[in-house]
């Protein structure tokens, strides 16, 4: 089951600074920590970026809290994008924090500083000192990569790559049809206003789909949701799901086969602000989402 998050390229559009932006990143990192999601991914949106804080801002900071803490002045050095990251909110995830590694078969990402003869290469995964490790058969890795290294004992240091994903969520930046054609994209699910109010009875056959098959969540930009962000009338959202007296022949299937998805979801459907901010919704959707059948 994989778990991925979608967030448009537009999310810091509202806010005032690059402090505020960052703050924002910072809560919608949490959330896919808290969650568990897999994947971080980022969706251009052309119509909404107004460029204050340069191109690639929300993916670059968003790559940068998810890299462990004692990788990061390694990994990114100093950029533009990342004056203001002394807000980020922790994330604590035991893969970053270590509080795994004393236990057996921890595991931890690192960073590959130099690759050597023989498939030996030496790796900085937070040690007091880079460590020299072997590579698996069949893998192949190059200087500056990311890597997984299973950790047995600190004292001494027991330690091995492994042909692994790094642990944590990976962010990707992605377009949206892309993202929903994944063959693990599982239930895909667009996260509106404007959808299926979320009821116990409804999230009682949800949860065991996203339980099975995983699932992919969207969320849109601030006063820019998914309606048009992909050109999609709001109205024929609300007739589909039978909250308006709007055109009587829109269908939910309509609408899976014109936007990707396979439900229009509102999870605040009886939200007590105007707006409900994208991180705040992060936090809304994936909650109730992330309960099993």
């Amino acid at each position: 089951m994989t778990v991925s998050v979608l967030v448009p390229s537009s999310l810091s559009r509202e806010a005032e600074d690059k402090r505020e932006a960052t703050r924002k990143l910072g809560y919608v990192a949490r959330a896919a920590t808290i969650f568990r999601a897999d994947r971080l991914i980022v969706y251009p949106d052309p119509g909404g970026d107004d460029g204050r804080f340069g191109d690639g801002f929300v993916e670059t900071v968003l790559r940068y809290a998810a890299t462990p803490p004692y990788l990061r002045k390694e990994a990114w050095g100093k950029r533009d994008e990342l004056e203001a990251v002394g807000v980020l909110p922790p994330l604590r995830a035991p893969s970053q924090t270590g509080s795994e590694s004393n236990g057996s078969g921890s595991t931890r990402q690192g960073i590959v500083t130099e690759v050597g003869p023989e498939g030996r290469v030496r790796v900085n995964c937070g040690l007091q000192h880079p460590i020299s490790l072997n590579t698996p058969p069949g893998m192949e890795v190059g200087e500056g990569e990311r890597v997984t290294v299973r950790i047995s004992s600190r004292r001494p240091v027991r330690a091995k790559l492994v042909d692994e994903s790094p642990p944590g969520f990976a962010v990707e930046r992605t377009d949206l049809p892309a993202a929903l054609g994944r063959e693990d994209a599982g239930v895909r699910i667009a996260a509106s206003r404007y959808g299926e109010p979320l009821t116990v009875g409804r999230l009682e056959t949800l949860a065991g789909r996203v339980e099975r098959d995983g699932m992919t969540v969207a969320f849109g930009a601030p006063e820019r949701g998914l309606p048009p962000i992909l050109g999609i009338d709001q109205v024929a959202i609300e007739a589909a799901y039978g909250d308006t007296e709007g055109d009587a022949n829109v269908e939910p299937s309509d609408l899976r086969t014109e936007t990707g998805f396979d439900l229009w979801l509102n999870t605040v459907p009886n939200q007590g602000s105007t707006v409900v901010r994208t991180e705040e919704a992060l936090f809304a959707t994936l909650a109730p989402l992330s309960l099993r059948a």
